[in-house]
């Protein structure tokens, strides 16, 4: 003989499917944070990219103006013009040495001085931030920045600063 009660239950109990999105939402809740570290760890990482590519381009341009005997103004790295900083090879702070380093502005906002909600940036240094923070408070505290040399002993320095990313 076949029980009617068996048969006619074919699904879930109402109290069944609350039990589950309840755990759904505990799990998610605490998985959550965890995804949201994520961007910012992101920015962080591409901060620290960006300086990278700063410190390998004056470098090679560096390089460049040595092999040359110091002798040309400009050079031309990936169909960009660099221009040497006077007298101590090392590119200058502008838009050329940002295109050459491959920081374009598809990824990377250059940094305007004396802009709103950017950090602060002086003559002879160009700074990038993540196209997704520009104009924001956290650029403040997010971004690269290339120093070129202001004497014979020194070098182009790149720094990150990535405390607010």
């Amino acid at each position: 003989m076949k029980s009617m009660k068996s048969a006619a239950q074919a699904g879930f109990t109402l109290i069944e499917l609350i039990v589950v999105i309840v755990i759904l939402g505990i799990l998610a809740a605490t998985a959550l944070p965890k995804f949201v570290s994520f961007g910012s760890d992101a920015r962080a990482a591409s901060m620290n990219a960006a300086r990278g590519a700063m410190a390998a381009t004056a470098s090679m341009v560096k390089g460049r103006f040595v092999v040359e005997g110091g002798k040309n103004t400009t050079t031309a790295i990936e169909g960009t013009t660099v221009t040497y900083t006077p007298t101590y090879g090392y590119p200058q702070a502008d838009a050329g040495f940002l295109l050459a380093a491959g920081l374009n502005s598809s990824d990377y906002v250059t940094v305007v001085s004396g802009a709103t909600n950017t950090p602060t940036v002086t003559t002879g240094q160009v700074a990038v931030v993540p196209a997704s923070i520009a104009g924001t408070t956290a650029a403040v505290t997010c971004y690269a920045i290339y120093t070129q040399p202001t004497a014979t002993a020194q070098t182009g320095v790149a720094a990150a600063v990535t405390t607010g990313c």
